[in-house]
C-alpha cells in the first residue's frame, strides 16, 4: 500500500532524474516511520508532518545525488537524525559514507535506521569533527553539512579530511549569498574557493536552498 510519504518521495526524485525502485521507496517510508516515533520521545527534528519529512528532509537531500560517483568516499559533518547521509545511502549503496554528530541520541536513531534498513558500507560515529579518528585525515572525495555551521568554519573543520582534488559541499538557505561574501577572504586565506552555487526551490513553495560546492585553490 502506498503512503503520502512514498508517493511524494516517488514522484519528486523522478523529477530530479532519480527513479526510485519499491525498495527504495519502501526504506524511505519506513526511515519517516521511525523518524516520528523516535521523535515523540527525543528530539530529532522540528519537521514531524508527512508532506514535509518528505520535501523538507528527504527531497532537499535528493539534490547532491549528482555530486556523488561510484569510488567516492563521503563524510556527512553534524548529520543530525541522518540527513543528508541515509537519503543518499538510500539510493547509492555502493558509495562508503561516514556520518559523524556530537549528540549520541542522534547518532543511536541513525544506528537504528542502519540496522532497520540493512544499510552497508557506512558508520555512524559520535564525535566532534575534531575527535574523528586521525586514519580519516585527507580519506574523503565528498564532504557535505546540512545547515551545520558558518561556511568559513565548516571548510576549516572539513578541509583536514579532504583527499587531494575532492569538493566540500554546504547545504545552506536563501541567504547563502551573504554568508558566502562575508566568508570570502576567511575562505581564501583557507586555500578554498567556491567553484558553483546551486539555487533551487523546494517542492510546494516549502523553501530555497542553495548549495555550495568549494574545492582547494592551493597548488597540488
Amino acid at each position: 500500500m502506498s503512503s503520502l510519504i512514498g508517493d511524494i518521495v516517488a514522484r519528486e526524485a523522478q523529477l530530479l532524474g532519480v527513479a526510485l525502485s519499491s525498495s527504495e521507496i519502501d526504506a524511505f517510508e519506513r526511515y519517516a516511520m521511525e523518524l516520528k516515533k523516535w521523535n515523540s520521545k527525543i528530539n530529532l527534528t522540528a519537521i514531524t508532518k508527512d508532506r514535509e519529512i518528505a520535501i523538507k528532509h528527504f527531497i532537499d537531500s535528493l539534490h547532491l545525488a549528482p555530486y556523488l560517483s561510484t569510488g567516492d568516499r563521503l563524510l556527512d559533518i553534524g548529520s543530525g537524525a541522518g540527513l543528508p547521509v541515509l537519503p543518499l545511502k538510500i539510493i547509492r549503496p555502493e558509495i562508503s559514507m561516514v556520518s559523524v554528530d556530537a549528540v549520541a541520541k542522534k547518532i543511536h536513531f541513525q544506528r537504528h535506521i542502519i540496522r532497520l534498513l540493512d544499510l552497508k558500507n557506512i558508520k555512524a560515529v559520535h564525535a566532534r569533527i575534531e575527535e574523528l579518528h586521525k586514519a580519516e585525515l585527507n580519506s574523503f572525495t565528498v564532504i557535505i553539512s546540512r545547515a551545520f555551521t558558518r561556511l568559513d568554519r565548516f571548510v576549516a573543520l572539513a578541509s583536514p579530511f579532504l583527499a587531494e582534488g575532492g569538493v566540500l559541499i554546504a547545504m545552506k538557505g536563501e541567504q547563502a549569498e551573504c554568508e558566502i561574501s562575508a566568508s570570502d577572504s576567511s575562505l581564501q586565506a583557507g586555500g578554498f574557493t567556491v567553484v558553483s552555487t546551486q539555487r533551487y526551490v523546494l517542492p510546494e513553495n516549502m523553501g530555497e536552498r542553495v548549495l555550495t560546492v568549494l574545492k582547494s585553490c592551493k597548488a597540488p
